[in-house]
């Protein structure tokens, strides 16, 4: 107790273990959400699964005699007052703007993980992972919120990248969400170098995407 070097020892590492004991408690509350997130997620998986399965019941017994349905068209006359013009209830309206999304590739999770090969996995971690995930939904989301733009809208910019985006397209890829190489660099910081392939290789494992070649070019 006499000796000030030990003393001051001796407040540092209570000083420490009061941080260690906060960093604790934070990581045990991180880990009850994670646990909270991932009940949850199990719930809706279930829930997904019965609908799906529901989907499928319904679309092996349809009917083979349903009744045609009818076409009416209502003709209300427009009645001009003061310049203005008045439209009866009866005509139909105009349409909405179709609304167009954009399929954004999941997230990996913990049980996906565990069962990927350790040969693939490597030193990777899960989060790792999914760091490349979302930045690969980044280039995707950059890239066809600029294919539905209208071509007269877009800056010179844009509609240089559009006209790649419609010659990279083939037969193979018409209604997919895919992006190559050059939107990676053009809209995120990836590095498309040996450790991105090994997560690509995890991600193909997983069912989250798969490479279509052609053209000297290989569409993910």
């Amino acid at each position: 107790g006499k000796d000030q070097g030990l003393r001051a020892l001796l407040r540092k590492t209570g000083n420490g273990m009061i941080a260690l004991h906060d960093l604790l408690y934070k990581m045990e509350t991180e880990v009850k959400q994670q646990e909270r997130l991932n009940n949850s997620l199990k719930e809706l998986q279930k829930t997904a699964e019965r609908d799906r399965n529901e989907a499928e019941h319904l679309s092996k017994h349809i009917p083979t005699h349903l009744p045609k349905p009818t076409q009416q068209c209502i003709t209300v006359p427009t009645v001009k007052r003061e310049g203005q013009t008045k439209v009866g209830p009866g005509l139909p309206k105009k349409p909405e703007k179709e609304k167009r999304f954009i399929k954004e590739m999941a997230l990996i999770t913990a049980e996906e993980f565990a069962d990927v090969p350790a040969y693939l996995k490597g030193r990777l971690t899960c989060d790792q992972i999914n760091a490349v995930v979302q930045e690969i939904n980044k280039a995707v989301v950059s890239k066809y919120k600029i294919m539905h733009q209208p071509l007269k809208s877009m800056p010179v910019a844009a509609r240089n990248l559009y006209q790649r985006f419609i010659e990279e397209e083939t037969k193979d890829t018409k209604g997919q969400f895919f992006i190559v190489e050059a939107d990676l660099k053009e809209f995120t910081v990836l590095k498309v170098d040996k450790r991105f392939h090994n997560i690509l290789s995890i991600l193909r494992h997983c069912h989250r995407v798969r490479e279509v070649r052609g053209s000297k070019l290989v569409r993910y």
